[in-house]
């Protein structure tokens, strides 16, 4: 087995950021933060067009670094979060585990290789050795991470069947682009990013078409789910749909159980598990909305209810914030649980 930075006894460490000027790479910085993430040296490192630039983290100002073939060596990097891209990824994480860093990796790259751990620490945390195999840790899709959040407690309690999902997408899960197109079409101007504009619209393509007619999207939803819950039998199909809101997924899910169910008793359930809040009462017309969970890494999941076309589904409603508990908070936390397994075992 390959021997990593991290595995020696030490009380803080040397954190990478790629694509640290990004949207989610900015926003790991304030994770890291948040945290408490305890940190001796970071680096963070762009393209050419943004090195040489400054970064506020905490009371330092840190310069950005050009990213290079370079850039890992002599520097002893425990671990490297990486929020650039696949094509970066495939072609700079290899050379940050060379240099004895384990990578934790945002792009859909490395998902679904059979000996890469697809991580959601509330979810399947027991996965994590696996990186030991090769020293990258894959970050699931935005939209994947907030259904199993959801799902893994369902599994345990009644098992899983079939899952069917309508996702509604936030523009911000297309980057500074998607942003820029909201806002640029609500105000009358031309629209870059997507194919249509997005003001007053819902777009039902996010990625490219594959020959199924489902996009990249919706396939990364229904492998990433099957490979997380370890349920590679399971039903999932997928409609996925860009929305004009800025932040914050949406998913409609109908879930079909093995065992019998009380709904008040999913309640329950799913109030008493980790990452979730259950927002749940149309008396008071409660229910998950984008705006109130935006800002927050806790999934939040209502109108919990009976699908009265099969007695063995229900119906629910999930938000989470796509930036956060989708990408960068994700990634964090995988860190702050790497820290705290090799703690364990040193």
């Amino acid at each position: 087995m390959r021997k990593f930075n991290i595995e020696n006894t030490k009380s803080s460490y040397n954190i990478a950021v790629v694509g640290a000027t990004g949207m989610v790479g900015r926003t790991m910085l304030q994770v890291l933060h948040e945290y408490e993430i305890p940190i001796n040296n970071l680096y963070l490192f762009a393209s050419s067009k943004s090195a040489g630039t400054k970064i506020q983290f905490i009371d330092k100002e840190i310069t950005i670094l050009e990213l290079d073939k370079g850039s890992f060596i002599d520097k002893e990097i425990d671990i490297a979060l990486f929020s650039a891209g696949g094509e970066i990824s495939r072609a700079y994480a290899q050379l940050a585990v060379d240099s004895g860093a384990v990578v934790i990796d945002n792009s859909s790259y490395y998902r679904q290789e059979s000996d890469i751990p697809l991580i959601v620490p509330e979810v399947n945390i027991d996965s994590l050795p696996i990186y030991k195999q090769r020293g990258i840790i894959a970050n699931p899709n935005c939209s994947t991470i907030q259904a199993v959040v959801v799902l893994k407690p369902l599994a345990q309690k009644y098992g899983l069947k079939r899952v069917i999902y309508s996702t509604y997408q936030a523009v911000s899960g297309a980057g500074v682009g998607g942003i820029n197109d909201l806002e640029n079409t609500l105000a009358g101007r031309a629209h870059t990013k997507f194919l249509y504009p997005i003001a007053n619209n819902c777009i039902p393509q996010i990625d490219s078409f594959l020959d199924t007619g489902y996009t990249k999207e919706e396939q990364k939803l229904i492998d990433e789910t099957k490979k997380i819950l370890n349920l590679y039998d399971l039903g999932v199909t997928a409609t996925a749909v860009r929305v004009p809101v800025m932040n914050g997924h949406s998913e409609s899910i109908n879930i079909e159980l093995e065992k019998p169910f009380d709904i008040e008793e999913i309640r329950e359930l799913l109030r008493n598990s980790a990452g979730i809040l259950v927002h749940d009462d149309i008396a008071q017309s409660i229910y998950p909305m984008p705006l109130m969970i935006s800002g927050k890494d806790s999934v939040s999941v209502g109108r919990i209810r009976k699908d009265f076309s099969n007695p063995a589904c229900i119906n629910l409603f999930v938000c989470a914030d796509n930036i956060r508990k989708g990408a960068a908070s994700n990634a964090v936390q995988i860190a702050r649980a790497l820290i705290n397994y090799n703690r364990r075992e040193i």
